[in-house]
């Protein structure tokens, strides 16, 4: 590790582009603006880069691979390790410069450091284990042959994250890409790239070989784009909207590079009679309200069993009533601002077109009294809402909250299945049976049950339909950056 410690300020105070193991300046002078949501203010500038500076990053990362996929497991789980252990030490500085940049509040931007530390030493353990599980012996039905398998790198990879949870989704695919041996260039979210910007000063300071890691900031139309076309990428990693994520795999055609994409989400929170309603309130509020409800999991239809509807709806809005809104830094607050100007109107306008539909407006809808800066809404439900309408089919990504009911469990499943995404799902329920049951005829690929949000590095993270293709976390996160290769040798062996 470099001696030199650099804190989360560098990410401020230096609005370069991170390539070859060196910070240098984008080819442009360009530079952006970028503000605090809860403020409205200037927190710094950062380059605007283009399709030279990806040239420059893939070439620094084509000419640092061999070098790389020829280390040891063991080698790479040290930089893992390292990584981990600098996020660490800046644990408290990254989290304040991520709710800066982000707007969540201090408590969450916390959960999502830990969870970027937890990313790079689980993917570090996985690293260890490869050297092991190399050249395995494969059972073959002949013995006049001998077949083992070995899983190597795919090769230099292209990494696009998005605004909002930054760090852990670039954790989920920095952490895993360079375990399995990939160098990699990373394209930050142009509204939130100081956190990636600070974790890039940390991976600086492991001294990786020079190459391996690569960060170029920029727009998605310039960066993003000149990244998923370049050549010579043996795959691109996106998570964002799903609309881009199409236009992704189509680009990514063109040279027939792999694709992972985690995408979209119109998720649903089901509760049924016999769950404990204090549990359930817990859960559908953290569904959606955590992060502003930007999140692609964000359980934004709520499902309740009609039985217990008036019931439960009406403590629904008393709980939501009084979540605090304001000042992400403040102990107090449990929600704040959206990320960003143009997201705040996208929320807005599907609000609007909700109370055009004719869904019921139970609580929120505008912005809180007494916050006229930032980008502030209140936790805003829909009752009564067609299901034909975009807010019950589209994901707004905000703070909103859609519900409807249902008579009996075949009704819940159809209506919490009728939606072109299948990212994840939860139940409330007391049955266990019914819980299992019910998870296993719901299209998605996760579901939590009588639980909120937690997310593990051993478990997948991905969906079905048009929420995703492959998955993420786990060992399935590793192996969607390696290739199988089989060698079948004939018998006898010769020495």
């Amino acid at each position: 590790m470099k001696n030199t410690l650099l804190t989360t300020s560098h990410a401020v105070a230096r609005p370069q582009i991170y390539i070859g193991g060196k910070w240098c300046n984008a080819q442009s002078d360009q530079r952006a603006n970028i503000i605090n949501p809860s403020t409205e203010e200037f927190l710094g500038e950062v380059a605007m880069a283009g399709a030279a500076d990806v040239d420059t990053a893939v070439a620094a990362a084509v000419a640092a691979q061999a070098g790389w996929a020829a280390t040891s497991g063991q080698i790479r789980a040290g930089y893992l390790r390292a990584i981990a252990e600098g996020v660490s030490a800046q644990r408290t500085q990254l989290a304040h410069l991520q709710t800066a940049n982000n707007g969540k509040p201090l408590s969450e931007s916390m959960i999502d450091v830990d969870d970027v530390i937890a990313t790079f030493h689980y993917y570090a353990d996985l690293a260890v284990e490869l050297d092991a599980q190399q050249d395995q012996l494969v059972p073959l039905p002949s013995a006049d042959y001998r077949a083992t398998l070995r899983r190597e790198p795919c090769g230099v990879v292209g990494l696009i994250v998005p605004w909002n949870f930054p760090m852990v989704t670039t954790a989920w695919k920095v952490a895993p890409a360079l375990a399995a041996g990939c160098a990699v260039v990373l394209k930050p979210s142009e509204i939130t790239p100081l956190p990636e910007l600070a974790l890039a000063a940390i991976i600086d300071q492991v001294a990786l070989p020079a190459g391996v890691f690569n960060l170029v900031t920029g727009s998605g139309t310039e960066v993003g784009a000149a990244l998923v076309a370049h050549s010579a990428l043996a795959k691109v990693s996106f998570t964002g909207s799903t609309a881009v994520g199409s236009a992704v795999m189509k680009a990514a055609a063109n040279d027939l590079k792999g694709v992972s994409l985690e995408l979209g989400g119109k998720s649903a929170a089901l509760v049924f009679a016999d769950a404990d309603i204090e549990q359930a309130l817990d859960i559908v509020c953290g569904g959606i309200f955590f992060n502003c409800g930007q999140m692609c999991s964000a359980t934004s239809r709520l499902l309740v069993e009609k039985s217990i509807a008036e019931n439960f709806i009406a403590r629904l809005k008393q709980r939501i009533d009084t979540i605090v809104v304001g000042d992400p830094l403040a102990e107090a607050t449990q929600m704040g601002p959206i990320t960003s100007a143009q997201q705040y109107r996208r929320v807005q306008d599907y609000i609007a077109q909700g109370l055009a539909s004719g869904a019921q407006l139970l609580t929120g809808g505008g912005r809180p009294d007494g916050l006229e800066k930032g980008y502030f809404l209140m936790p805003t439900v829909f009752t009564d809402v067609p299901l034909d309408s975009a807010i019950w089919r589209e994901e707004i990504f905000g703070p909103v909250l859609c519900i409807n009911t249902f008579e009996n469990e075949e009704e819940a499943i159809r209506l919490a299945n009728h939606s072109e995404f299948g990212l994840v799902a939860t139940l409330v329920t007391g049955d266990t049976t019914r819980a299992k049951r019910v998870s296993a005829a719901l299209q998605v690929g996760l579901v939590w049950v009588n639980s909120g949000q937690v997310i593990f590095p051993q478990t997948s993270w991905g969906g079905m339909k048009k929420s995703s293709i492959g998955r993420e976390l786990g060992p399935w996160g590793l192996h969607a950056f390696q290739e199988i290769k089989h060698v079948i040798f004939g018998m006898p062996e010769r020495a």
